[in-house]
């Protein structure tokens, strides 16, 4: 499988089930490109199971290739035989005939795309729950594996009190992309911004992190990896909609008007043009992908609704909807070199300034952990007609860290921090906190090397994730 980096507290969950005395139920969700298969499969590499990823088809198809497979997995030939009327009878006969020709060995199931295979199997889940309850439970012969990427389906259909799988799962990995720290692994030749930068371009899923090239540099990779026609990055975001959803079109239309920074609800209606009551369900379908995710000013313990805006999570969504997708008439006539030079990078070091600032709220725990900070705490941004401050880290021990972040060269020190006093002051503290200050920047200025509460991106990559 390649060298595979990262995941050691997921494998460890993993393998913890396989080792203990009794059956285990672990549903593994996460977005689409996230690694939920590669993460499987590592774990499976030297364990007995079975590995089925779920098809858009029909049941009697998909339990064939089910048998199938195990078949051929655990060296049972006569499983491919089976003429089983469903999932439940060919779930329940392949451990059945695993644990009387192995007893004591534990047989791994994994579902993948589970979302996919209950689609087309309405009583799937029931069946489930009566294998688990009435033969898997206390036999302790199984680790059964639910692999989805439609986060909504997972949390509602497998995890959800409705679910007839409810309060039987033995632990859940909900998978999250790689942190800026693991992601920079992947590129070991580049420098320090360049690595931050490739987390500002395509964030910390594996897939689209293996398809940049350390011995290029970045504006090539944009060029060959995104922008060049042929490339899998150039296709990835229409892909992943087409895949998922009916329609593709009104989606497109509402990340594009997002990646053009229209955040509200009321302002994207007004840079689509769909209507409102339609637009909450084509929000919720984006964010049940992982594809968006809801913004709230952080200056109270509670989120008031009316001051939600919408932000892109995926950083390759965030970049494609905002330099692609608008450029592809140009891309296509001109070329993706001169589409580069002309439409992207004259605008490109504002957009990983963003970027910088997402970075920099991701690090302010690890900053917290670095300063022995125990009490609980949030991270966030806040916003208002008044100001706009790029992080905010609200704790429980009445202290509240408000900081700015400069991915460009700071040309005096003293004026980024008069910059950030002027918003303290329009700060609604209204819980009357001690109010901190940090800086963020990405070359530290030789008069603050040393100074309390500045960092460089130097610092923010030696910080210890663990």
């Amino acid at each position: 499988m390649g060298k595979f980096i990262g995941r050691g507290a997921e494998l460890g969950v993993l393998s913890r089930a396989y080792g203990s005395a009794r059956s285990e139920f672990i549903p593994i969700y996460g977005r689409r490109r996230v690694g939920k298969s590669e993460l499987v499969l590592m774990f499976m590499e030297d364990k007995p199971g079975v590995y089925y990823l779920g098809q858009q088809s029909a049941a009697a198809l998909q339990v064939r290739e089910f048998l199938e497979e195990a078949a051929r997995a655990l060296d049972m030939p006569l499983l491919a035989e089976l003429r089983a009327d469903d999932w439940r009878q060919a779930l329940l006969t392949v451990v059945e005939q695993w644990t009387a020709a192995h007893p004591g060995v534990k047989l791994v199931l994994a579902l993948d795309e589970f979302q996919w295979i209950a689609a087309s199997s309405p009583g799937l889940l029931s069946g489930l729950q009566q294998g688990w309850d009435r033969r898997w439970r206390d036999a302790g012969n199984v680790v059964l594996l639910l692999c989805g990427s439609y986060l909504g389906f997972m949390e509602r259909e497998v995890l959800g009190k409705a679910s007839p799988l409810f309060g039987r799962r033995t632990a859940q990995i909900h998978l999250q992309p790689f942190d800026y720290l693991e992601a920079a692994e992947f590129h070991p030749r580049w420098s320090l911004a360049d690595r931050a930068r490739a987390r500002f371009l395509v964030g910390g899923l594996p897939q689209y992190l293996l398809c940049l090239d350390d011995m290029r540099s970045i504006d090539v990779n944009i060029r060959q990896q995104v922008l060049d026609e042929f490339s899998p990055l150039f296709h990835e975001p229409t892909f992943l909609l087409r895949e998922e959803l009916r329609e593709v079109a009104p989606y497109q239309a509402v990340l594009f008007a997002i990646a053009s920074g229209h955040g509200s609800v009321s302002a994207i209606v007004a840079a689509t043009g769909l209507p409102g009551r339609n637009l909450h369900y084509y929000l919720e379908q984006l964010v049940n992908l992982g594809y968006l995710r809801r913004r709230y000013p952080l200056e109270r313990r509670r989120h008031n609704p009316k001051q939600v805006r919408f932000g892109i999570d995926d950083p390759l969504l965030r970049f494609w909807f905002r330099f692609v997708f608008p450029n592809m008439s140009i891309i296509r006539s001109a070329g993706a070199a001169h589409a580069f030079g002309e439409r992207i990078a004259p605008s490109l070091d504002a957009w990983f300034g963003d970027g910088f600032e997402r970075l920099c709220r991701e690090a302010l725990p690890l900053i917290y952990a670095s300063e022995g900070v125990e009490a609980g705490f949030e991270v966030g941004e806040y916003w208002s007609a008044e100001t706009q401050i790029d992080v905010v880290g609200m704790r429980e021990d009445n202290w509240t860290d408000l900081g700015e972040c400069k991915w460009g060269a700071v040309r005096s020190a003293r004026a980024l921090e008069a910059e950030l006093g002027s918003k303290v002051g329009r700060y609604p503290n209204t819980r009357g906190a001690t109010l901190g200050r940090r800086y963020f920047v990405r070359r530290m200025p030789a008069s603050r090397k040393g100074a309390k509460g500045w960092y460089s991106l130097e610092d923010l990559y030696a910080l210890d994730a663990a």
